[in-house]
């Protein structure tokens, strides 16, 4: 087992990365968005990466993290029915490790299914699963203002249907949130317009 890999990034790519070790070897790591824009662009001499090593019937991969938390939410997103190391590193792409953990903690189904390859269905059960499996992963001080109010919520489905994406709305609604204090669904929607 590989759990962790230190050299030089030779390459990136959109979902990858190649890692040369000081004994020559390289290694393809595949890595979710999410932390392939906190990897430099150039290339970095010891830079090191979590690995999870998943061997399947047809392949063996190395996923790569740069924090050993997110390595562990991964292998708990593995866990759960219907949830291969694809959807898993989707999900990951999708969402910051913070904000993923309270689209679970939450049962926020519309948050899950703006993952690629999610449908309502398959968020519902990933959510029912995962709930549980992640509060330990959670740090307090972290998640005390990703609870989004009623109002909030109602702000975000409003914006969608306006045609923001789920992503773009949720963070404009948490950006004004963050800010100012409005428990108005109306008044929230309108200030997060003339944002824009």
């Amino acid at each position: 087992m590989i759990s962790r890999l230190k050299g030089t990034i030779l390459a990136r790519q959109v979902d990858q990365i190649e890692i040369e070790t000081a004994s020559g070897v390289v290694y393809e790591v595949y890595v979710p968005l999410s932390v392939l824009e906190r990897i430099p662009e150039h290339l970095v001499l010891e830079f090191e990466v979590y690995t999870l090593q998943v061997v399947r019937d047809d392949s063996i991969k190395l996923y790569g993290f740069i924090e050993s938390k997110e390595r562990e939410l991964f292998k708990r997103l593995l866990g759960a029915t219907g949830v291969g190391p694809k959807m898993a590193l989707a999900m990951l792409s999708t969402y910051s490790y913070v904000r993923l953990i309270k689209a679970l903690m939450e049962k926020d189904v519309g948050a899950l299914t703006q993952v690629s390859g999610v449908g309502k269905k398959r968020a519902e059960r990933i959510a029912l699963e995962l709930v549980d499996k992640v509060e330990d992963l959670a740090d307090g001080s972290d998640l005390t203002s990703g609870v989004l109010g009623e109002s909030s919520q109602e702000a975000v489905a409003a914006l969608v249907s306006l045609g923001y994406s789920f992503v773009d709305a949720d963070a404009a609604v948490r950006s004004v949130t963050e800010v100012e204090d409005i428990t108005n669904t109306d008044d929230l929607i309108r200030v997060v317009l003339s944002q824009q």
